[in-house]
């Protein structure tokens, strides 16, 4: 994400554009829970005006939901009139509570008096619970440019963050243009999801939607698989076949994991994309008529991939790049409702946020957890949030209950205690306690309890990355790609394998060495 704040660490005039971005940013407030589910995922800017210090309390600001056409305050009885005070200063943003004033939890850590939140930690995200049973995330993100008109939600990508509006509005550009699409995105973000959306929109609606999975076409009979077949053409050919391409005639074939095309294909898929002109195994070359959505997670630039330049090129005549969740977390509270209420419907099970309103206990419970969920890093997208979904429905009428990948760290959640049948955990409402100054034994403790996840410890800790940089060395520990290759390949090995543990045993985080094995660095 571009930093929003200058060079010397402070905030820029909020009326200006970034130096550096061109875009214009801005302090935004969303409604990741609310006893009303109605109203989570509803958002509003902060410090739109002039004014260097917003009130946030029962009734304001005004929160407006993705279509524009519905309003909310909090509106909870249990949140005082006046809450908080923000005061943007030159040095960050200063957070602070009045006495008397309703409960207020930041990242999860009581606020009594006051605090300062820097650029960095603004940019990351900051989750404020109020009362027990409100959630928001306050964040530093790009302004909704005035006069560009805000894009209806396509189905199946909901959201209402920046960056979702972003992705939208590049769907419904490119499928008014009869061009082939390369979508980019890691895995579990949408990918397919956003290529369907493309599919839908597009003046081909009405033809053939045809999918195929690129690492799955054999070497052997890749043309026949792809461009068809005659009968007669080889041994078993007893009749006439269509490939992929033919029967994607007049619609959209989606290719799936382009990335992991083998070498030995890319020359005949370049050929059928150049051309627009395929060749049946023992038939005679013809012309197809059809649109090529492609999607893949891997970088298609890197040359140790193997993949064909020209290919790359070719497939790409628009791209369109979907955000990872962690990219996007103003739209985790929306996003695990939805999911949330499906999955509950597909069980036959009652949704548990109805009527929460009239439950405080309950209401801070599940608020709790989807607090929790703004601390993971979802390595797994959307579809890893989909399965928490589906964990949460099962155990939904007993109360919320921690899923095994919250409870367990991984992808950067905070460890919690496992429950003794080794599933989850019930969710309780955070206890109030002190923030410990963070001494090298607390960061020690908070690298191993995060899996050495620089990004969550930072958001964690609220310092910077820089700042966890520096501190690395003198706590004796390295990055990933400091560490030479034989130790590594050692580590793997005393693991047989496991990336994780090996992570762990050279106390570096997962992601980071893995991405160090697949450069091949010496």
């Amino acid at each position: 994400m571009p930093d929003a704040w200058s060079r010397d660490g402070t905030l820029p005039a909020i009326d200006t554009a970034d130096a550096t971005t061109g875009e214009w940013r801005g302090l935004y407030l969303t409604l990741v829970f609310h006893p009303d589910p109605e109203r989570i995922g509803a958002a509003c800017s902060l410090f739109a005006d002039a004014d260097r210090r917003q009130n946030i309390g029962r009734e304001h600001p005004v929160f407006r939901r993705g279509d524009g056409a519905s309003e909310f305050t909090l509106g909870d009885r249990h949140i005082s009139r006046l809450a908080l005070s923000l005061h943007l200063r030159p040095e960050g943003l200063r957070l602070s509570r009045p006495d008397g004033a309703s409960r207020c939890l930041v990242d999860g850590m009581p606020l009594s008096g006051s605090l300062l939140l820097s650029p960095t930690r603004l940019v990351a995200g900051v989750t404020l619970q109020l009362a027990h049973s409100v959630v928001l995330l306050l964040r530093e993100q790009p302004r909704c440019q005035e006069g560009v008109p805000a894009v209806a939600a396509v189905e199946g990508l909901l959201g209402g963050s920046q960056s979702m509006r972003q992705l939208r509005q590049a769907i419904h550009s490119a499928a008014a243009v009869d061009r082939d699409v390369l979508v980019l995105g890691e895995s579990g973000s949408g990918k397919e999801g956003v290529a369907r959306a493309l599919y839908r929109a597009s003046s081909r609606s009405g033809g053939p939607w045809v999918a195929v999975n690129m690492s799955a076409v054999p070497v052997g009979v890749a043309a026949a698989e792809l461009f068809g077949s005659e009968r007669g053409a080889f041994t078993g050919a007893d009749r006439q076949r269509r490939g992929y391409f033919q029967r994607a005639e007049g619609g959209t074939l989606f290719l799936d994991e382009v990335g992991d095309t083998p070498p030995e294909v890319q020359p005949l898929l370049l050929r059928a994309l150049q051309e627009r002109e395929i060749q049946p195994v023992g038939g005679e070359a013809r012309q197809v008529d059809l649109r090529v959505i492609a999607a893949t997670e891997l970088d298609l630039d890197d040359a140790e991939r193997g993949f064909r330049s020209s290919l790359r090129y070719r497939l790409a005549g628009l791209e369109v790049r979907v955000p990872a969740l962690r990219e996007r977390p103003e739209d985790i509270g929306e996003l695990l409702c939805h999911a949330l209420a499906q999955s509950c419907a597909e069980m036959g099970h009652p949704f548990p946020l109805d009527r929460l309103t009239q439950d405080p206990r309950r209401a801070a419970r599940w608020a709790s957890l989807f607090a929790r969920c703004l601390q993971h890093t979802w390595p797994g997208n959307v579809r890893e949030l989909q399965s928490c979904a589906r964990q949460l429905a099962l155990t939904a009428e007993r109360g919320p209950m921690l899923p095994s990948m919250l409870a367990s760290g991984r992808g950067g959640a905070v460890n919690e205690p496992r429950h003794r049948d080794g599933g989850a955990v019930p969710v309780k409402p955070a206890p109030e306690q002190a923030a410990a100054p963070l001494t090298d034994a607390a960061l020690r403790a908070l690298l191993a309890e995060y899996d050495y996840d620089l990004a969550a410890v930072s958001r964690a800790a609220g310092v910077s990355r820089g700042s966890l940089y520096r501190r690395l060395s003198g706590l004796g520990l390295r990055l990933a790609r400091d560490i030479p290759r034989g130790e590594i390949e050692r580590a793997l090995a005393a693991e047989a394998g496991d990336v994780a543990a090996a992570a762990r045993a050279l106390k570096v985080s997962r992601a980071a060495l893995q991405a160090r094995c697949a450069a091949r660095e010496g």
